[in-house]
């Protein structure tokens, strides 16, 4: 729907600045989605740590005029970056955010259809997409794309509705106490859909029960409530919630509930589930057999019962649910090409958001856009409209080659740019049998298609295979764990360096910097001057320290602009005589000081003749001092700790009070941002808490990378034999030995073998039999099923490296950073 730009005004209570008259179609928060930016209408949000009011200049610049600002940044926009224009609107509000849920409000009171709000901690997506596998064929479903459950996702989400629509599905996230009442407001669920209760986001709730009393205010004007009756702590916060809605609490122990599951039979495939709803009995059968799946049927069967879907339908569709995969894969292609993969679902919402992934990943590259799509299906639009808002997309993301596969899209060719490079095929077997996929080369694709197209075929034949072993990295994990610590700094403007040296604790430097850089860390960190230039040549921007720097190293620091740590006079003279020799001034530095690490660094009663020198030349500048815990994770070494505090105190503000400029001081690695928050001054560091593990206890936070490799062969040993070199693999059964391609060379320490740890295949443990090798080891499989392709899973979800690094006697850095480069990485965010 388009809004004028002056309804817009009245409908936030904004006060509007500029007389441009347009309409507003898109609105934005993130800068670097744009697409269609004389349409759009820019939210400058502000958080913590940033202010989108810094990017108007830039959105302006390419073509956006209607922006929402705060008083506070207007006056700074109008006195600092440009007078105001007739043909520029600033709606000024005096808050934003508040704005933009309002809009939202207000969007949605203009729909009276059945809106189906879901919430709770997990499977929100899941349920919310096999509603629409199980309601689109009969109705025009708008739902949020993907998780777009916050307070920004929810109004981005809830504007997507429009006159054609029949149904809403919306999805509700929250992480602390009062925020679900603003997303209530603006999806106005008419159903909800609780889901399971867990510990995600538990970190600012004081239970479970006060977690669950906050997600059910969703809930509270809503016409039914559909829950699991059988979890206690979910039927007792309804009964406290004193809701008016009527219940389908559905139960497969108590034959009074509304719904009664009255037989759940699983299969080596598939499970077989009987129920009875209305004094009337049916069975049905999904295609998985995990609980979790289970139970996010049941919640579909439920609310399919409650729009009265027939019985029948629910069999036929349910038999056909597909598993709902909620991330983009990055994966090396052939020919010099990055496969961004999303061959799993296409729609409208999708497309976008992954469009604008691929634009992030092309960005610097200097490769060319290349889009493989698939024909959109059961979106309700006639297929006119939906491929000239498809083309509309291509053209505003700067596509460069579309490849369109499906009758559909191929009807709509002409609506395409002529200026991209085109092609069309009827059908996935159309594709691959032509030579288009073998002539692309140096290009970022991305793979999007509905399921049915089986574009798992077409990433396949573009992927380029060089090992059997890959180690998967999850993005979303990873900045899940940054917002973990960020969440624990005392104040907001504190500054964050994140480490990414070892090739981002061996989970590949660019995709991990790319990500950070995207979520506005304020420093990267690397160990010597290389791994910068690479991130450099790579296309990252963000400020880059170096953390030991190397003297034959100052040109490449210079010409990347890395800025080194400096820990002695030698190195500092060193550094100061090139910068000179350069013609450079000003260039930063880090000062490290010893506090007791005894490492490298400046002792504290060298700073007045550290000062007496950098302020007798003009060729470096000191942009931070810092210094190093030595045991910030153990309580047995706080009074050392605090003794490290004082004298690093006692040294940075002697520094800082010999120069007039700011100069950080940092302290806290990642034990240290959780245990001394009292010392985390300007700046932290952020380490090994980033990639999920904490330094404290070894637990997991967000699990970030996972290992895993595929059973080449399986052989059944006698008794009597032995397995591997040395005849070290003794056996004391008849036994069934899987060979599996990951050895030391891979990074799979040696000390694991013999029955000294184990992997996972299909969820059991199989211990290493024998002697590791260079390339391939040998597991215990005598009593798993398992067959010759299946996966073993070395470290992951529900095998935390931790167990290893236990079984080593060492810590999970080791483990991780000794993962040899010749692994594949692939990247999805989720």
């Amino acid at each position: 729907m388009s809004y004028a730009i002056e309804s817009i005004a009245k409908s936030i209570g904004a006060r509007r600045v500029g007389e441009y008259e347009t309409t507003i179609d898109w609105l934005l928060t993130d800068s670097r989605s744009l697409s269609f930016p004389e349409e759009t209408l820019f939210f400058a949000l502000a958080t913590k740590r940033n202010s989108g009011a810094r990017y108007i200049p830039d959105l302006y610049d390419r073509g956006v005029r209607n922006f929402v600002v705060s008083e506070e940044d207007f006056k700074e926009i109008e006195s600092v970056e440009w007078g105001v224009e007739s043909s520029l609107n600033f709606l000024v509000v005096p808050n934003p955010l508040k704005a933009l849920q309002k809009l939202a409000e207000v969007h949605r009171e203009k729909f009276k259809m059945p809106v189906i709000g879901i919430t709770g901690s997990n499977g929100k997506t899941i349920v919310k997409e096999w509603l629409h596998q199980l309601l689109s064929p009969d109705r025009c479903i708008v739902r949020s794309p993907r998780s777009y459950n916050s307070q920004i996702g929810v109004p981005l989400s809830v504007w997507q509705l429009n006159e054609e629509a029949e149904l809403g599905i919306f999805e509700a996230g929250i992480s602390e106490m009062g925020e679900m009442g603003a997303l209530k407001r603006m999806i106005k669920p008419t159903i909800g859909i609780l889901t399971n209760i867990g510990g995600a986001h538990q970190e600012n709730f004081f239970s479970l029960q006060e977690k669950c009393m906050e997600k059910l205010t969703l809930f509270k004007d809503c016409d039914v409530v559909i829950y699991n009756g059988d979890n206690e702590l979910i039927s007792n916060c309804v009964a406290k919630s004193m809701l008016t809605a009527r219940e389908i609490a559905w139960s497969r122990t108590d034959i009074e509930r509304p719904l009664h599951i009255s037989r759940v039979t699983k299969k080596e495939d598939h499970t077989v589930i009987s129920y009875r709803y209305l004094d009337m009995d049916n069975t049905f059968c999904i295609p998985f057999i995990d609980d979790a799946s289970i139970e996010n049927a049941l919640n579909c069967l439920a609310a399919c019962l409650y729009l009265m879907t027939p019985a029948d339908q629910i069999t036929e569709r349910m038999a056909r649910l597909e598993p709902i995969a909620m991330r983009l894969e990055v994966k090396e292609g052939k020919n010099n090409c990055v496969l961004i993969n999303d061959s799993y679902n296409s729609d409208l919402a999708s497309l976008d958001i992954a469009l604008d992934f691929l634009v992030r990943r092309s960005e610097k590259k200097g490769l060319n856009r290349t889009l493989i799509l698939s024909d959109i299906l059961e979106t309700g639009q006639s297929t006119a409209t939906l491929y000239r808002r498809v083309a509309q997309l291509v053209q505003s993301r700067g596509i460069n080659k579309l490849i369109g596969v499906g009758p559909e899209i191929s009807s709509c060719a002409a609506r395409f740019d002529a200026g991209i490079e085109r092609y069309f095929f009827p059908n996935t077997e159309a594709l691959l049998a032509s030579d288009v996929l073998k002539s692309l080369h140096s290009e970022v694709i991305l793979i999007k298609g509905s399921r049915i197209f089986n574009f798992d075929k077409v990433s396949e034949a573009l992927e380029l295979k060089v090992h059997e072993t890959i180690l998967e990295v999850n993005l979303h994990a990873m900045v899940e764990n940054l917002n973990h610590y960020r969440s624990m700094l005392r104040h907001p403007e504190t500054k964050m360096i994140c480490m990414v040296k070892a090739s981002a604790y061996g989970a590949g430097s660019y995709e991990i910097a790319k990500t950070l850089q995207e979520h506005h860390v304020d420093y990267l960190a690397v160990a010597v001057a290389d791994e910068g230039s690479e991130l450099r040549k790579a296309g990252i921007t963000s400020s880059i320290m170096i953390m030991d720097p190397e003297l034959t190293a100052f040109k490449t620091m210079f010409d990347y602009k890395l800025e080194p740590e400096v820990y002695n006079f030698h190195l500092l003279d060193a550094l100061i005589k090139a910068a000179k020799k350069e013609g450079i001034t000003n260039f930063p530095i880090h000062i490290k000081l010893d506090t007791g690490m005894h490492r490298l660094g400046f002792a504290v009663e060298d700073i007045p003749l550290l000062i007496h020198r950098l302020k007798n030349q003009s060729a470096v500048i000191p942009r931070s001092v810092f210094s190093h815990f030595v045991g910030s994770d153990s309580p047995q070494f706080d009074a050392f700790t605090r003794r490290q505090i004082e004298l690093f105190e006692k040294g940075s503000q002697e520094l800082q009070a010999a120069f007039p400029h700011k100069i950080l001081r940092h302290i806290c690695n990642t034990a240290g941002i959780e245990r001394f928050p009292g010392a985390q001054f300007d700046m932290v560091r952020l380490g090994i808490g980033l990639y999920g593990v904490s330094p404290i206890d070894n637990s997991i936070i967000h699990n970030v990378s996972t290992l895993k490799t595929t059973i080449l062969q399986i052989r059944d040993v006698s008794e009597e034999d032995t397995v591997g070199y040395s005849r070290m693999g003794h056996l004391t059964r008849p036994s069934r030995i899987a060979a599996i391609p990951i050895g030391y060379a891979d990074g799979l320490n040696r000390h694991l073998g013999r029955g000294n740890a184990y992997c996972l295949v299909n969820g059991k443990k199989a211990a290493y039999v024998g002697n590791i090798c260079m390339d391939v080891c040998m597991i215990d499989v005598t009593d798993i099923d398992c067959r010759e392709g299946d996966q073993a899973i070395i470290f992951g979800d529900d095998l935390p490296i931790t167990v290893l690094s236990d079984k080593l006697d060492t810590i999970p850095y080791e483990v991780l950073t000794s993962i040899s480069t010749r692994v594949k990485r692939v990247y999805y965010q989720e």
